[in-house]
């Protein structure tokens, strides 16, 4: 019995690794090539795999990219930009938000910016990927609007649904790029100057 969970153990680690081999050939293909389609055949030689195992694993090109984007956030910083926000002042809130998203957008800035512009190319694969990532910037800065209302932070003139779509449009990644990328600017100070904006423009 021992030794069949030793060899159950080595064959799901032995799996787990030729799953983080292809999606890391997934990312060195999106920073060396990002004006070119993702091809599973350069994948797999990456990884060091049959073409055929890509899909062993992932089932399908899509599914491929989901579980990219699953990876990207799960590894991206995702969760210190949670914990960074999570704090009962609404206003340290949205500063907390808009500084951890910008610090998990310039870790992974070549990748992302690749990804959005396969998305306007290969919507079926790639995307869902910034769909899902949109949704979930959806609902954060959706609740983020309605923190500032609930503590009475928002300017009377500013509706929730005014406030949600700044906070949309400030912590995009386009948005943050236009600054990092288009003007050489560190990404602490891109951050400074997204929550000044939504600061100056949404609170009293």
């Amino acid at each position: 019995m021992a030794t069949r969970k030793y060899d159950q153990r080595l064959r799901a680690e032995a799996s787990e690794e030729t799953r983080r081999r292809i999606l890391d050939a997934v990312a060195t293909c999106l920073r060396e090539t990002p004006a070119e389609p993702v091809g599973l055949d350069r994948v797999a030689r990456l990884a060091g795999v049959a073409r055929s195992t890509v899909y062993l694993v992932f089932g399908s090109r899509g599914g491929l990219f989901a579980a990219f984007g699953e990876n990207l956030l799960r590894h991206s910083g995702f969760a210190d930009m949670l914990k960074a926000s999570a704090h009962p002042d609404a206003r340290e809130d949205l500063r907390g938000g808009i500084h951890g998203v910008a610090k998990m957008y310039a870790a992974h800035r070549d990748v992302l910016r690749a990804l959005h512009s396969m998305a306007m190319l290969d919507p079926d694969a790639v995307g869902g990927v910034i769909q899902r990532m949109d949704q979930g910037r959806a609902a954060g800065t959706h609740r983020r609007a309605l923190r500032l209302a609930d503590q009475g932070l928002l300017r009377p003139d500013v509706t929730v649904d005014e406030a949600t779509a700044v906070l949309w449009l400030l912590m995009s990644f386009d948005s943050f790029d236009q600054l990092y990328t288009g003007r050489s600017l560190p990404a602490d100070q891109v951050a400074g100057m997204l929550a000044a904006t939504a600061e100056r423009s949404l609170c009293r």
